[in-house]
């Protein structure tokens, strides 16, 4: 069954990484940092909150460090260095990319780490704990509180909400916010 689930998985990242590779290739840099109005993000939150939690959460799942540096942010240039979780969407809405290009390298790392890793994960560590109970005030208020069991977030539970869920739910938000600039969506 855990093989079942390994390859489920692996194939889900796969497409999932696929589908923003797909959005960022179709817009550019005008769209986004597009600004709509107050209290909506523009499509470069959600493009770089996503692909800096991923690179950071995977921290947590596997002990590698993170990609993200200042030579990173150097060549990027996000107007604000912050994935922005614990921030105000009055902050973030004037999160915006310097250099595109340089952006979709970012992401293509991050995401190529992810999926390298697991092709060669043993499914044995998804039972591996990660966060036991009781959580702390930071994380007991989060999606994957929620979902974790009686002994705490997994290391299966980590990869579906913490990379898998999560940025499903950002790519809905760039889905809607291409429609704001002029672009479609890119599923039915």
């Amino acid at each position: 069954m855990t093989e079942l689930v390994l390859d489920s998985l692996q194939r889900r990242m796969r497409t999932m990484h696929g589908l923003y590779y797909q959005a960022t290739s179709s817009m550019n840099l005008e769209h986004v940092n597009h600004f709509e109005r107050e209290g909506v993000l523009p499509i470069a939150f959600s493009l770089f909150h996503y692909t800096n939690m991923e690179d950071a959460s995977f921290m947590l799942i596997s002990g590698i460090s993170p990609v993200w540096n200042e030579e990173w942010q150097e060549r990027v240039q996000m107007s604000i260095d912050d994935h922005g979780k614990h921030r105000t969407v009055d902050e973030m809405i004037h999160q915006r990319i310097g250099n595109y290009e340089e952006f979709c390298e970012y992401q293509r790392t991050v995401f190529g780490r992810t999926e390298e890793w697991l092709e060669g994960i043993d499914p044995a560590i998804f039972t591996n704990v990660l966060i036991e109970r009781p959580f702390p005030p930071q994380v007991a208020s989060t999606y994957s509180a929620r979902v974790a069991g009686d002994v705490g977030i997994t290391v299966l539970d980590a990869l579906e909400c913490w990379l898998y869920q999560h940025g499903l739910r950002h790519m809905g938000e760039i889905e809607l916010a291409r429609g704001l600039v002029g672009l479609g969506g890119m599923t039915s």
